[in-house]
């Protein structure tokens, strides 16, 4: 029962029936949250940096799609290959952003789940003129910047830009990235910290530096942002 459970689940029309779901619960929630920006010209100093890479942390991304609010906003977001990421990225679709299926960073260790194949699809889809979303933590390790997201701004020379969003009504699960699952009828905040550029030729020790900026960054739009919903005591995860 178990393994069959397990199989159904994994089946490409459940998968695509939970995508749908999702994307759809996923809009009420933004219809029905009335959100605010901080800055309130956010979307006036960040559209003439793009094409962009806009990092967010591991389960504070499920409203992260509604960025995107003009069609000019093109942009496709790294999803990861495991199947848990199938119906993630059927969603995404659905709700009008494009894919690249891999992993980010392993500590570094791009090989890893079709990590090289997706660095590189980034890095095109940014040449190609669009915006690449992505979580900057790695994978396990909940709000510690990796040296991936860097390594892409510096190949690419495009900016990162860290940004939080917060809904007043939330579930928490009691998983490893607190996964936050917003909620209908509330207020909602999207927070924007200014972009972090890393030079071309940019070394390990400038590298470091600029990871610990994104962390610091993430973490301050972070708590700017459930605090601007009157629930401060929420940032810290």
């Amino acid at each position: 029962m178990k393994r069959f459970s397990r199989d159904l689940l994994r089946s490409s029309w459940v998968q695509r029936v939970l995508g749908v779901l999702a994307a759809e619960y996923l809009r009420l929630v933004w219809l029905t949250n009335r959100f605010s920006y901080e800055p309130a010209d956010v979307y006036d100093i960040v559209e003439p940096e793009q094409p962009a890479i806009f990092v967010f942390w591991h389960g504070q991304h499920l409203m992260t799609p509604f960025v995107k609010t003009r069609d000019s906003h093109r942009a496709k977001v790294l999803i990861s290959r495991h199947r848990d990421g199938e119906f993630n990225a059927i969603a995404a679709e659905r709700l009008g952003i494009g894919t690249i299926r891999g992993s980010g960073d392993h500590g570094g260790a791009f090989h890893r789940k079709g990590g090289v194949g997706a660095f590189r699809e980034m890095l095109q889809a940014l040449a190609d003129n669009w915006n690449v979303a992505t979580t900057a933590d790695v994978p396990k390790r909940a709000r510690v910047v990796g040296l991936g997201v860097i390594m892409l701004a510096r190949e690419s020379g495009r900016p990162i830009m860290p940004f939080a969003m917060a809904t007043s009504r939330f579930i928490r699960l009691k998983n490893w990235d607190s996964t936050t699952i917003n909620l209908p009828f509330g207020r909602g905040v999207v927070v924007g910290i200014e972009a972090v550029h890393v030079p071309p030729d940019a070394d390990a020790e400038t590298m470091e530096q600029l990871r610990l900026r994104v962390e610091t960054y993430l973490n301050e739009a972070t708590r700017r942002a459930y605090a601007a919903v009157g629930r401060p005591e929420a940032a810290l995860g």
